[in-house]
């Protein structure tokens, strides 16, 4: 019996020793951490030109006169500002702008001199998206040292829509004007401008 009972007590003991070894040799199951991509970064491939929109533009301004003023003219750089609403009809865009341009344009020879140049616009172009071409015309009010006068131009620009709001731009616009101060005192004049809006 004590045989017995010994064998018992030694086959209890190993038993109990084997279960940690035994316990350490599963395999227990590992979890990996979930990990999700971020959202891609949204891409502005252009969109609706619809809005208000308002800038700044620097450019040249060159001046020839004619009759009154034949061999009279001059060129200089222009700075002004801009503000106007465009309705965008999905492939065409028609708007309308008023601006205004600074002048010191010194004609010679002579004393007389361009002081400055508003606009009012009427705008027509075709949606690429993120590009606008677009026609222009209208009327310009031309103040010089010696008259004013209301003259009509027309002209070409394309806009660029570097995001939804920051819009940059070219415009070419040639403009006639007669009568300036006097008759047969007329003038035509050319501008490039370069312009940046902020559409809300």
């Amino acid at each position: 019996m004590k045989t017995f009972l010994s064998a018992a007590a030694a086959v209890a003991a190993t038993s109990l020793m084997a279960v940690p070894a035994l316990a350490g040799s599963l395999d227990e199951p590992v979890v990996e951490p979930v990990t999700t991509a971020p959202p891609p970064a949204p891409v502005y491939t252009g969109g609706d030109w619809t809005g208000f929109y308002a800038g700044a533009q620097f450019g040249n301004l060159d001046v020839d006169g004619e009759n009154g003023l034949a061999g009279v003219g001059g060129d200089d750089t222009t700075y002004g500002l801009h503000a106007g609403y465009n309705y965008d009809f999905g492939t065409w865009v028609v708007g309308g702008e008023l601006d205004y341009d600074d002048a010191s344009v010194d004609l010679d020879p002579g004393d007389a001199s361009v002081d400055s140049v508003w606009r009012a616009k009427l705008r027509g172009g075709y949606d690429f998206g993120r590009t606008l071409l677009y026609a222009t015309a209208g009327w310009a009010d031309l103040d010089t040292s010696v008259g004013s006068d209301t003259g009509e131009f027309y002209g070409l620009g394309v806009s660029y829509k570097a995001t939804e709001q920051f819009i940059v731009s070219g415009e070419y616009l040639m403009h006639d004007f007669s009568d300036i101060g006097a008759p047969g005192v007329d003038a035509e004049a050319d501008t490039f401008t370069i312009r940046a809006s902020w559409q809300f």
